[in-house]
């Protein structure tokens, strides 16, 4: 497990470590003065006080105060995580929209900032490397899909260079996105980038994209259904290696409070 702390970060240090936490899939633990505001299915608003925040790759968040075992405030998995940084205070929200819901928690001071990379399973600690799993596609082309012929390694690109660039059994280019861990939303937008640096350089409009990694974070997965993109559980050592999540959606209520 890798863990990045900052202690009292500025603002803008504390977004750039949130941003590259969420796109990793880590989970992140925030401490700090912060007020918290939560607008859904009813709404409440904590005042200036200490808290800890923490959030989680399935989209859970929580606030808790020094008192008591259950947090003062949260979101359930599902929901999206997201920050900036406006008005001088660092915004850290967490918003669903089924039902449409937003926990809005704004630091006025952070002490500390911890990301970790966390796997919950044992076959996901790997130890190979990316170089291990572009080996194990192209000793076995049916690990990415039945019909698939890898054609380059490396392929340049104006995006940067493409893993695995091959094409599907009907003849289509094919951009493979190699991960050695479990990743977030970030590796699909850089897939993204190559399939649209590819199309463009080729003028196909056909070309398509597959991840491939151990497991993605749910806010990934998401992406990747709604660009259209295929995605292999495959680690470098491991084989398939899925990863089931849960979208629980429990009856809850809100109290408001100040401190």
């Amino acid at each position: 497990m890798s863990v990045e702390t900052l202690h009292r970060p500025a603002h803008r240090d504390a977004l750039v470590a949130l941003e590259g936490a969420f796109d990793r899939g880590d989970m992140v633990v925030v401490f700090g003065r912060c007020t918290v505001e939560y607008d859904g299915r009813a709404s409440s608003s904590l005042g200036p006080g200490d808290r800890l925040l923490l959030l989680k790759p399935d989209g859970s968040a929580l606030v808790h105060t020094d008192e008591k075992r259950t947090p003062v405030n949260w979101q359930p998995p599902g929901s999206e995580h997201r920050a900036s940084v406006r008005d001088g205070r660092l915004r850290v929200q967490s918003r669903r929209t089924t039902p449409e819901e937003v926990l809005d928690v704004r630091f006025e001071r952070v002490d500390q900032l911890s990301a970790f990379s966390v796997a919950e399973r044992a076959e996901l600690a790997l130890t190979g490397s990316e170089e291990d799993l572009r080996n194990r596609i192209l000793d076995d082309p049916a690990l990415v899909e039945e019909g698939f012929e890898p054609l380059e390694t490396e392929r340049e690109t104006m995006a940067g260079p493409v893993d695995v660039f091959g094409r599907d059994g009907e003849g289509r280019a094919v951009v493979v996105e190699l991960k050695r861990r479990r990743v977030g939303p970030g590796a699909v937008r850089q897939l993204q980038g190559y399939v649209d640096a590819v199309g463009r350089e080729t003028g196909d409009e056909t070309v398509r994209g597959v991840l491939v990694a151990p497991s993605v974070t749910d806010r990934a997965a998401a992406l990747l259904d709604e660009r259209g993109f295929g995605f292999v559980a495959l680690g470098p050592d491991e084989g398939e290696n899925g990863d089931e999540s849960e979208d629980v959606d429990p009856d809850r209520e809100r109290d408001s409070a100040d401190d």
